[in-house]
């Protein structure tokens, strides 16, 4: 079984995190810059296996897709037209930031840190993304 690799696409960074090779627990990889994310996404793929790929889905609170979709789309589509053979799956990321920041305030980073590591936080905004939907795959299929 291979890992499943999510991005928290950014203007400016991208978040990464991906499962265990259980497919089990969602970690923080790294954040990069979308001019090199295909060059990170390559060398990662020579060294491991992947099965999906999880992309947050940006919407507003009207469940309308947000402003930065713009963005996305072009990356979305680099993503299939690049790695045919891996799934891309779309997943909501609604107040993934909101979430980020009260997790590292809850794990004791400090007020200075959070504001001024934006890398973090998308790493953490990737993390929940994978989680929540790892977490969705489980509940769909304990109702099967």
């Amino acid at each position: 079984m291979g890992r499943i690799l999510a991005f928290d696409y950014g203007k400016k960074r991208i978040g990464i995190a991906v499962t265990d090779p259980l497919q089990m627990i969602a970690n923080g990889l790294d954040t990069v810059s979308p001019n090199v994310i295909f060059k990170f996404i390559e060398d990662y793929l020579a060294k491991e296996t992947v099965d999906t790929f999880v992309v947050g889905l940006p919407k507003t609170v009207k469940n309308e897709a947000s402003e930065s979709m713009k963005y996305i789309e072009p990356f979305v589509k680099g993503l299939k037209n690049k790695y045919p053979n891996i799934p891309v799956e779309m997943y909501d990321e609604r107040f993934t930031s909101v979430l980020a920041h009260q997790a590292m305030i809850v794990g004791g980073v400090k007020k200075k840190e959070r504001r001024e590591n934006k890398e973090l936080v998308d790493k953490v905004s990737a993390t929940i993304i994978l989680q929540s939907y790892l977490e969705s795959r489980r509940f769909k299929n304990e109702l099967l």
